[in-house]
């Protein structure tokens, strides 16, 4: 090489070469990849639940605006007392119609028709109730609300569809705790858009957010759930009595059933006379009174989003539906049994403690041991029974209430919850026997 020539740098050795996979890029591109790639297979697996949970929420929401504005809505349609129960109780008898005709028919043509369908239906019905102008027209219509709402058991069927049989205590619990924050959110609105200074009009706005939230659900339904389950007849659904006749023939779905009428029977008597009951008993205002709401929605919550799934691993929806029951009675005898007005608070909250978990456990208890082709019609044939409970329990708790004395529902109650208990313990036994 000559003096004048440039020198030539010598290649690098082979070995000094960086090697790709050491190359920092390319790991941060795997790790990346891989989150990705969870992150995919977690929508898919929870997407539909989540949307699922978001319209139950958006729904209940909705129709728990109402629920601290009807008895003064039928007032200021200068309703009589008797009428206002009666607006009450048209909701639950057009329910009792309402949810095991759809759970049977989304077992037919699909969960998602029929959440479209009757989310869709509230809208109007809100509408037209807020210009309702008399009391009769606003009891028609929430008749027919009732039925368009009937579907409770469609959204519990959709839950199960999309989960293992040891997920759906858990998944349940997840729908329960949509519906609690619901209630609580609900009546909330109704109360800041209430408006006294409109004469005729003040619970206009209060419904016309009810349809929002109606329209909105809707909306959801339609653009974010994909379908569980398919057409699979096309023959129309059987009746309400093959239904019965199959829970006569199962006798863990028999039990179950007349658990959820004992309980609905008790919870109603307390919803309908807890208010009288604070306001003879201790002088509580209605504005004392609602305090209690917030308390028993935030324990649910609770109990459902972080208690109940680890209860259930452990023990079983059997166990757990038991003791909730034994709770939820035992909370009734302790009331009755007090005239300390600072234990009013605690014990509601025990009560809800045990009321949390019950109806969870048993739409779980119904989904593991049902057909998923006669899923939708026996939770509905559920529900109906329910609706049966909400339209008796608080005309006999009343009767009780007046004839008797203030504390004569909370005897009722919680002597209902004994039989509904020990129906949850041979429910166990039965399944293990299975």
């Amino acid at each position: 090489m000559s003096a004048a020539e440039p020198a030539r740098a010598e290649p690098a050795p082979i070995w000094d070469a960086p090697d790709e996979d050491d190359d920092p890029r390319n790991t941060r591109t795997f790790f990346r990849a891989g989150l990705l790639r969870q992150m995919r297979v977690y929508i898919r697996d929870n997407g539909p639940l989540a949307a699922m949970l978001a319209v139950a929420f958006v729904n209940q929401a909705g129709s728990a605006v109402l629920m601290p504005l009807i008895p003064f809505f039928a007032s200021s349609l200068n309703a009589e007392p008797w009428q206002v129960t009666l607006m009450f109780s048209s909701f639950y008898l057009g329910q009792f119609f309402g949810e095991p005709y759809f759970g049977r028919l989304s077992d037919r043509i699909g969960r998602k028709p029929i959440l479209i369908l009757t989310t869709a239906l509230s809208v109007p019905l809100y509408v037209a109730l807020a210009f309702a102008p008399n009391i009769w027209v606003a009891i028609a219509i929430r008749f027919v609300g009732g039925l368009s709402s009937g579907n409770i058991s469609t959204i519990q069927s959709y839950v199960s569809d999309v989960s293992r049989p040891d997920q759906r205590a858990s998944r349940m619990s997840l729908v329960g705790a949509a519906f609690a924050l619901g209630i609580v959110v609900g009546p909330i609105i109704g109360g800041l858009l209430s408006r006294e200074h409109i004469p005729g009009g003040e619970f206009r706005p209060p419904l016309f957010a009810a349809a929002i939230l109606s329209a909105l659900a809707c909306a959801t339904v339609m653009l974010y759930l994909r379908e569980s389950r398919q057409r699979t007849q096309t023959s129309a659904p059987p009746p309400i009595l093959h239904n019965l006749k199959d829970a006569l023939r199962s006798p863990v779905t028999l039990r179950v059933i007349l658990s959820t009428l004992c309980y609905m029977a008790t919870f109603a008597s307390l919803e309908a006379t807890f208010s009288l009951w604070v306001k003879v008993r201790f002088g509580w205002s209605v504005m004392k009174t609602a305090t209690i709401f917030p308390i028993i929605g935030a324990t649910a919550v609770i109990m459902l989003l972080v208690v109940m799934r680890p209860l259930v691993r452990r023990w079983g929806e059997s166990k757990v539906l038991a003791c909730g029951l034994f709770l939820f009675g035992l909370s009734f005898a302790l009331q009755s049994l007090h005239n300390v007005e600072a234990l009013i608070a605690p014990i509601v909250v025990l009560g809800t403690i045990g009321q949390s978990v019950i109806f969870p456990t048993i739409c779980a208890i119904i989904s593991i041991t049902t057909p998923s082709d006669r899923l939708g019609g026996m939770l509905g044939l559920n529900m109906s029974t329910s609706a049966i409970a909400r339209i008796t329990g608080p005309i006999i708790a009343g009767a009780l209430f007046s004839t008797i004395g203030p504390n004569a529902p909370l005897w009722m109650g919680a002597a209902l919850t004994i039989p509904a208990a020990l129906l949850a313990l041979q429910v166990g036994r039965l399944r293990k026997a299975q």
